[in-house]
C-alpha cells in the first residue's frame, strides 16, 4: 500500500511549510459562554476581547445557557467555556456534543472543567474533570513543544489557582504539565478530538493576572486556531489503529527467527521464537493504516505487479520509481548478477492507480536509496554508488556505470540510504554503522555512522556529521 502522489506531496507540505502562526482567511467567530459566578467572566471577556480584535477573532459573549441551541451555535467556528454552570440539560448536552463531533472547535478553560457535573458525556469530551486547587506562582512545563498549538511558545509563568484533576480521559494529548516541588506532574494543557471536531483545554485563567499574560493570550489564541481547523489536526502527532480490525493471522515459521526484544543488546535474548505473521491481501491491509485527519490512503500498486520494494522516488511526471529487492538482507550477490530491480509505476488514466510497470534496470543487489541527478538515476547498491541513465527515451537504463564504491556490506541493515538531491546542488543521505571507506575524487575517505553528501557526478564525497545508534532513511 502506498498514498497516493498528491497525498504524499500534501503532506510533505503539512509538515514542512506550516507556518507558526497560521492567519485564516477571514475572521475567526467565536462565541465565549460565561456566567455571573465568582470568576468573573464576563470582566475576563472585557479584559481579552481587544486582543481577539487586533487578532482577526470575532467574538460574542453570552451568559444564557439557552443559547446551547443549533441554530445559535452554528455561525460560530468555536465555543469557548468559562463558566461553573452545574447542570445541562439533555437538548443542550445533544447541542453541544452534536457541534463538536459536526466539526466545530470546543475551548473549556480553566474552571470550565467543573462544569455540567450531572453529565458524564461532558466530562469526557473535556478530557478530565476539576477536583480540588491550591494556589501560588509557577510555571508549566511543555511536553509536547512541537505540536502545533505550542510551535513558538514560551511556558507560561504567572499566580494561579493548582488545579488537581479528575477522571481523565485516555484519548487526549497532553501539551503541558505543571510539576509540584516532589516532581509530581498534572496534566495542565491538553487537547483531543471528538468525531470530527477539536477540543483544547488549559487549567490556567483563574483571574486578571493570567489572562492578562501574553504567554497566555498567545497559547489562547493559538488554541482557538487550532480548534476552528486552522492549524495541523493533533492526530498527525497521536495516530491510533482503527477500529474494527480483525486478529492478524500467524502461522509456524520454516525455521526458527531471532528475537531482539528491547534492553537485550545487539545479541538479543537467544531464545528464536517460530511464529510469523501471514502477509495480508492489499485490501485488508489498507485498513491497518492510520493516516493524520484530512488524509486517506489508496492503493497504488501491489503484488504481483511490484515486490518487496525497499526504496521509492518520485518524478516530475508524477511516476513513482520503486527498488525491488529479493537479495536483501541476507543474499548480497556479485555486481552484476543481482536479482534486484529498479521499476516505474505510472497511472496514465489519470484514477489514482499505478496501470503501467516498467522495468527501468535489473541485475541489482540491494539497492537501499535512490535520486534523481544529471537526466539519470544514481542509485547505492551492493557496495556501489552506480548512475544510471535511459539515452534513448524508452524508460529503460542502457547506460550504467560506477561513480565510486566503498559502502561496508558486513551488516546490510546499516549501509547507506535516503538520497536526497540537497539544496547546495550535492546529494546528501545517511549511513549506519557499516560505514564508508573508499577512493573518491583521487582522496581517500574514510567515515562511519551519519549524515553525508557527494556530487552527482562522483567526484567529492564528504562526511557532515555523525549520528547514533543505526541511521537509517
Amino acid at each position: 500500500m502506498r498514498l497516493t502522489a498528491r497525498s504524499l506531496l500534501l503532506a510533505l507540505l503539512s509538515l514542512l511549510a506550516t507556518p507558526v502562526r497560521p492567519q485564516a482567511a477571514a475572521p475567526l467567530r467565536l462565541l465565549f459562554l460565561g456566567d455571573s459566578g465568582h470568576h468573573e467572566p464576563g470582566a475576563r471577556y472585557r479584559q481579552i476581547k481587544p486582543f481577539f480584535d487586533s487578532h482577526g477573532i470575532e467574538s460574542t459573549y453570552t451568559e444564557r445557557l439557552e443559547d446551547l441551541t443549533p441554530a445559535t451555535l452554528a455561525p460560530y467556528d468555536v465555543l469557548l467555556l468559562y463558566a461553573n454552570h452545574t447542570a445541562i440539560s439533555p437538548e443542550q448536552e445533544a447541542a453541544l456534543l452534536s457541534y463538536v463531533e459536526g466539526g466545530k472547535g470546543f475551548l473549556p478553560i480553566h474552571c470550565a472543567s467543573y462544569c455540567f457535573l450531572n453529565s458524564p458525556k461532558f466530562t469526557a469530551l473535556v478530557g478530565a474533570q476539576f477536583k480540588s486547587h491550591g494556589t501560588g506562582v509557577f510555571q508549566e512545563h511543555h511536553v509536547r513543544p512541537g505540536h502545533p498549538v505550542l510551535a513558538g511558545l514560551h511556558p507560561i509563568e504567572s499566580w494561579d489557582e493548582t488545579y488537581v484533576h479528575t477522571r481523565h480521559g485516555e484519548d487526549r494529548v497532553v501539551l503541558s504539565e505543571r510539576r509540584d516541588p516532589a516532581g509530581l506532574a498534572e496534566p495542565y494543557t491538553w487537547v483531543r478530538q471528538q468525531g470530527k471536531g477539536r477540543v483544547f483545554y488549559t487549567a490556567w485563567g483563574h483571574d486578571q493576572r493570567t489572562w492578562g499574560t501574553a504567554s497566555f493570550q498567545a497559547l489562547l489564541e493559538s488554541g482557538i486556531r487550532w480548534a476552528a481547523g486552522a492549524g495541523p489536526a493533533m492526530a498527525s502527532l497521536d495516530l491510533r489503529p482503527n477500529p474494527g480490525l480483525d486478529p492478524l493471522p500467524y502461522t509456524n515459521a520454516p525455521s526458527r527467527i531471532p528475537n531482539y526484544p528491547g534492553g537485550n543488546g545487539p545479541g538479543g535474548s537467544g531464545d528464536s521464537i517460530g511464529r510469523m505473521q501471514l502477509p495480508l491481501p492489499p485490501a485488508e491491509s489498507a485498513r491497518h493504516i492510520a493516516v493524520p485527519e484530512g488524509f486517506s490512503s489508496t492503493l497504488w500498486a501491489a503484488d504481483p505487479d511490484i515486490l518487496k520494494p525497499i526504496c521509492m522516488a518520485w518524478d516530475e511526471r508524477g511516476r513513482l520509481w520503486i527498488a525491488e529487492t529479493v537479495d536483501y538482507p541476507n543474499e548480497q550477490q556479485p555486481q552484476g548478477s543481482g536479482r534486484d530491480r529498479i521499476k516505474i509505476c505510472e497511472d496514465t488514466d489519470g484514477d489514482g492507480r499505478a496501470d503501467k510497470f516498467t522495468l527501468f534496470a535489473d541485475k541489482l543487489s540491494i539497492p537501499t536509496g535512490m535520486a534523481f541527478a544529471n537526466g539519470g538515476l544514481i542509485v547505492i547498491e551492493g557496495g556501489h554508488t552506480l548512475f544510471l541513465r535511459d539515452t534513448n527515451v524508452d524508460d529503460v537504463a542502457d547506460e550504467r556505470r560506477v561513480l565510486f564504491s566503498g559502502w561496508n556490506m558486513g551488516d546490510t541493515h546499516a549501509t547507506a540510504s535516503n538520497l536526497h538531491w540537497g539544496f547546495d546542488n550535492w546529494i546528501w543521505g545517511t549511513v549506519g554503522y557499516s560505514g564508508f571507506e573508499g577512493e573518491v575524487g583521487g582522496r581517500h575517505v574514510r567515515f562511519s555512522m551519519g549524515v553525508f553528501r557527494f556530487k552527482p557526478d562522483g567526484s567529492a564525497l564528504e562526511f557532515i556529521r555523525s549520528s547514533n545508534n543505526n541511521t537509517w532513511g
